[in-house]
């Protein structure tokens, strides 16, 4: 069965002056314009293409990747306002819909906004809401404490940021647990710190305890040779001037240096972190 919204791969069955007709099983054949095709394909190739619906509602094939498919959550710029409601650019030629009905407050033109992507039951076709609470799973959360997971920031809120957890799961990364610029929208690893008894999720974006420290050593060994053998901030330094530096807690700053010391690579002087010849 072909998946509208997302990826398949379709054998070329004919080939016109405009585009190839790909097999789109149970929905027939589908168009891809000249433009998309990848060079050199013949008929019987098989193509990875992205299903979507064109201006005229038409099934349409692209090689082009979208921001993101139908059942996956994204944080998309809004291009355009008109009757029917706002439109999201999501990578391809044709603007994202998200109906008036579906948006949690009115949506303005140049606007970035969080969404779920899903194809409508009754119209078959691909939009968007905001209302993407309605879309977290609501299943326990399967993860382990310390478990490295992908994340999406959707949200800034007073007690830090709002998360999307592996595209299933809402999350929060404390707001005096962040050492580095953060802005709606980014994507990247992080680490399960906790789960509540109400299945909520906290979200660290450093590894915890000693495997932290693994991880940052190095960075500052590195930093160090790199400044002609010295640093002149230890770990008397204020926690400001450390995290503006490198993006770590003055706790963990403290325990590298520990560990670079106890393993001879550094001598610790009033004035600051020394090489170790």
């Amino acid at each position: 069965m072909l998946a509208i919204g997302k990826f398949n791969t379709l054998k070329v069955i004919k080939q016109l002056s405009f585009g190839l007709y790909l097999d789109g099983k149970d929905k027939g054949e589908i168009l891809i314009p000249t433009r998309y095709i990848p060079e050199n394909t013949r008929i019987g190739d098989s193509i990875r293409v992205f299903i979507y619906f064109d201006s005229d509602d038409k099934l349409i094939a692209t090689t082009e990747t979208p921001y993101a498919q139908v059942g996956e959550f994204a944080y998309l710029q809004v291009v355009a306002v008109n009757k029917v409601g706002a439109f999201l650019n999501w990578g391809l030629a044709k603007d994202l819909l998200v109906p008036f009905r579906e948006q949690k407050t009115p949506l303005k033109e140049g606007q970035f906004i969080g969404v779920y992507i899903y194809q409508d039951n009754q119209t078959q076709r691909i939009a968007a809401t905001s209302k993407i609470e309605n879309f977290f799973s609501t299943t326990p959360p399967p993860f382990k404490e310390k478990e490295k997971v992908e994340i999406l920031i959707y949200k800034k809120t007073d007690l830090g940021y709002k998360v999307i957890i592996n595209q299933s799961y809402d999350g929060i990364v404390y707001k005096n647990e962040v050492f580095k610029p953060l802005n709606m929208g980014d994507k990247m690893q992080a680490y399960i710190k906790q789960i509540r008894t109400d299945n909520k999720i906290d979200v660290s974006l450093y590894k915890t305890g000693y495997s932290q420290v693994i991880d940052f050593a190095p960075i500052l060994l590195e930093t160090i040779r790199n400044n002609n053998g010295y640093l002149n901030i230890t770990d008397k330094s204020s926690s400001e001037i450390i995290n503006a530096t490198f993006g770590v807690s003055k706790k963990t700053f403290k325990k590298a240096v520990g560990d670079l010391y106890k393993k001879q690579h550094i001598t610790i002087k009033e004035d600051g972190l020394y090489i170790v010849s």
